[in-house]
């Protein structure tokens, strides 16, 4: 009894499983309600009216999260990565979404713990983490993460690439403008600034260059930043594209016959038109 009881939650609480249609889409609803009412506490009128409203669905929200914790640490060995009873759990604990689980609720327990911490109130803005959840049940979600795994190489190399561009665009107009604009050139950190808001053609306009080179400097920082920041773009839409093919061929592998070898599916889709015919 004890082992189907805990193959039987293992089967409600694991996303995708045929038993956890009903699961999956509570906790989904239950996170974004969260997110939403961290959001509205910040709105003094709604916070002073409905404090209490707001406090309690807290409580109702840390205490399913800090269920769903427990007994995901509880049956995470019926997962053959996690099978041994100690050290499958101590390895399941550490794990990305099992730290996400965990930061969903420390908010709650923390000023217990500490009560004397000056940043408590702060802390409980850490419940806007509760939206890392959703990983766990969102296909797109994890897809995106997917792609960043895929092509995390490729991206180190774009964010080097971008400080380095970032360090030397900084130098060159300091170099150029200190002694013209020596408050708001003081220094190379203070020319970063300039650097990143220019590299990323935000251009607040606070700080900019005044003198002949610092302003063709301030064009070729410009003209590199358009073409810097569409490499990332590229990257990713082609790390998408793999996925997604990878995904298709997956699909079609599972559609072969064991004994023909046909693809399966062009075979239903035939069928299929010769019988409405």
């Amino acid at each position: 009894m004890y082992r189907r009881l805990k193959s039987r939650i293992f089967g409600v609480m694991e996303p995708g499983d045929r038993n956890s249609k009903f699961f999956d889409p509570f906790i989904m609803v239950l996170i974004v309600l969260n997110v939403a009412v961290v959001v509205l506490e910040t709105v003094d009128w709604l916070n002073a009216s409905y404090a209490q409203l707001f406090r309690a669905f807290d409580l109702f929200s840390v205490a399913v999260f800090t269920v769903e914790y427990i007994l995901r640490a509880w049956i995470c060995t019926e997962n053959p990565q996690f099978k041994a009873a100690f050290s499958g759990r101590l390895h399941y604990l550490i794990t990305p979404m099992a730290i996400v689980d965990l930061v969903a609720i420390l908010p709650f327990y923390l000023p217990f713990i500490f009560p004397e911490l000056r940043f408590v109130r702060a802390i409980r803005l850490f419940r806007l983490f509760r939206i890392l959840k959703l990983a766990r049940y969102s296909d797109a979600l994890k897809t995106f993460a997917e792609v960043l795994n895929l092509k995390k190489e490729e991206l180190g190399v774009t964010f080097f690439a971008t400080l380095i561009l970032l360090v030397v665009s900084a130098s060159m107009v300091y170099e150029a403008e200190n002694e013209v604009q020596p408050e708001a050139f003081a220094n190379i950190p203070d020319a970063m600034w300039w650097g990143v808001v220019t590299l990323t053609t935000v251009g607040y306009g606070d700080i900019y260059p005044v003198t002949p080179i610092g302003k063709i400097i301030g064009s070729f920082v410009v003209i590199s930043g358009i073409g810097l920041f569409a490499l990332p773009a590229g990257i990713l839409a082609s790390g998408f594209n793999e996925v997604l093919q990878r995904r298709k061929e997956k699909k079609r592998k599972r559609m072969i016959c064991p004994h023909c070898h046909r693809y399966i599916g062009d075979y239903v889709m035939m069928k299929d038109e010769e019988d409405d015919a």
